[in-house]
């Protein structure tokens, strides 16, 4: 069981990033997929969730609108478009697989977690 983010980074506020998170083809099968943030000194949150297919996403409020969450089952990839960040969505950005075929907002239903993908925004 193998998840792998990449494409952290530093950037300007209003600026763009994607972040993929690659699994072994295992884990990618698993009903659905997340991804959550960790600030400093603050609890694990859900940013968004996507079933094995694609057809269902769901957001965090505070990302609606500006973030977009997709898949590619060929490539065992998943890519979270972020745009017009703020300096608030500075963070540790981790994707994980659940069993659950509901996406599902608590990080005690994911099963297996990346090591993250530090992303800071600055003003």
């Amino acid at each position: 069981v193998q998840l792998v983010e990449s494409g952290g980074g530093s950037v300007q506020a209003g600026g763009s990033l994607r972040l993929s998170c690659v699994a072994s083809e295992r884990t990618f099968s698993m009903p659905s997929m997340g991804w959550f943030r960790q600030a400093p000194g603050k609890e694990r949150e859900f940013v968004a969730g996507i079933s094995w297919s694609g057809a269902s996403t769901y957001y965090a409020d505070s990302v609606k609108g500006r973030f977009t969450l997709s898949r590619d089952n060929a490539k065992n990839t998943a890519y979270l478009q972020m745009s017009s960040l703020k300096p608030e969505d500075t963070a540790v950005y981790y994707c994980a697989a659940s069993r659950l075929t509901v996406i599902a907002t608590l990080t005690s239903r994911y099963d297996y977690w990346g090591q993250g993908t530090q992303v800071t925004v600055s003003s």
